[in-house]
């Protein structure tokens, strides 16, 4: 009997579930094989910490790996009722992961100096360029920008002539530590910049899932929709009246529910 993680990825929804599943399973003293729906992402898990990663492109795949009678941790929206109940059917024990489930790798809560002012992650995925259309938002606030995994390479080039200065996608771990204020459309992100005792503004993507609003509302965090410049100026402003909330490791208390599943 095997355990097997699938978290869902790619060029078109981005890293989050990846981060998350990582920190997840930097906890779980189990062999677990991470399943992603992206291969180019598979093959960099190592350099995550992961040592298993299979990349099967379609979350039906996943029978095509996995054994009737293994075991699933699930962190995808793309199944429906009828594959669930198959999925329930099919692995001995099933574990779902709630897309609002706040997970974040214990690296981020060590301490660092900010040395960084204000840097911006729109996102490991823009296929459509949105970066680009919306850069009145922010290109005159100067900020480092992070550079996201799944970017052309042509678009990306464009970027670093656009922006003085950037953080490489295999600089995102120091980006999160070293900045005090994180504007940014990546739910994990702003999770991980609250861990490092960073301010993070979250940026509601037209095009993403308003998994984490409510959450982050609770959490102190403040949001910008439709890319309005006048609410992120004032947000920018009073920065430091915002009263973020603390949020503690806590991958060991996910890592448990799921050794139980």
């Amino acid at each position: 009997m095997k355990t097997y993680y699938y978290a869902h990825t790619g060029h078109r929804i981005g890293l989050d579930r990846f981060r998350r599943a990582a920190a997840i399973l930097e906890c779980i003293d189990v062999d677990i094989t991470l399943l992603c729906s992206d291969f180019r992402i598979a093959q960099e898990a190592r350099n995550f910490g992961i040592d298993k990663a299979v990349g099967i492109d379609v979350v039906r795949n996943i029978a095509n790996i996995a054994q009737k009678g293994d075991k699933l941790i699930l962190d995808s929206d793309e199944v429906n009722p009828v594959m669930l109940e198959d999925m329930r059917n099919y692995f001995s024990s099933l574990h779902l992961i709630r897309a609002d489930e706040v997970v974040v790798a214990d690296k981020y809560f060590e301490p660092c100096e900010k040395t960084v002012k204000l840097s911006y992650f729109f996102g490991d995925d823009d296929y459509e360029k949105d970066l680009e259309k919306h850069l009145d938002f922010i290109e005159d606030l100067n900020p480092h920008l992070q550079l996201g995994y799944y970017y052309f390479l042509d678009y990306e080039d464009m970027l670093k002539e656009r922006f003085t200065d950037y953080f490489e996608f295999e600089e995102y771990d120091e980006m999160i530590m070293r900045s005090e204020v994180l504007i940014t459309a990546s739910p994990q992100a702003v999770l991980e910049s609250l861990a490092s005792g960073g301010k993070p503004i979250y940026i509601q993507r037209e095009d993403c899932i308003h998994h984490f609003a409510q959450k982050f509302q609770q959490m102190g965090v403040p949001i910008v929709k439709n890319y309005d410049k006048n609410v992120l100026n004032s947000t920018l402003h009073h920065i430091n009246e915002i009263k973020y909330a603390k949020i503690a490791p806590n991958c060991q208390k996910a890592s448990f529910f799921i050794k139980k599943a």
